[in-house]
């Protein structure tokens, strides 16, 4: 019970830490991987593919408006995602897949 609990306090903390410009990326991506997605049986490909674009999204956020060095940004980058924790990526995984499958629900909905 204590890691259900761990992983839920991961998922307010994505929510509650994150800057406007990073959950504006979040919606975005959300809405276009619900609105892509084909059925529910590719909800886990689909969570895949949205992570790795909120992945690149942030790099190119980071490069484009920050200026910063894109060769030092990527090698800082993999080391923080080889350093993130196994409770971290599931908690993104949990929101990303959960926001997902409620966008292409209602979009099922509202198409019939």
């Amino acid at each position: 019970m204590s890691s259900f609990i761990d992983v839920w306090q991961a998922i307010t903390a994505i929510f509650t830490s994150a800057d406007m410009i990073t959950l504006a990326i979040m919606v975005v991506i959300v809405l276009a991987a619900g609105f892509i997605m084909q059925g529910f049986e590719s909800i886990v490909t689909t969570t895949f593919v949205a992570l790795i674009l909120f992945g690149l999204a942030g790099y190119v956020r980071a490069v484009a408006l920050n200026g910063q060095n894109a060769a030092q940004l990527a090698e800082t980058r993999w080391h923080d995602f080889l350093g993130m924790t196994a409770q971290s990526l599931i908690a993104y995984a949990l929101a990303f897949a959960v926001a997902i499958g409620v966008v292409h629900l209602v979009r099922s909905i509202v198409i019939r």
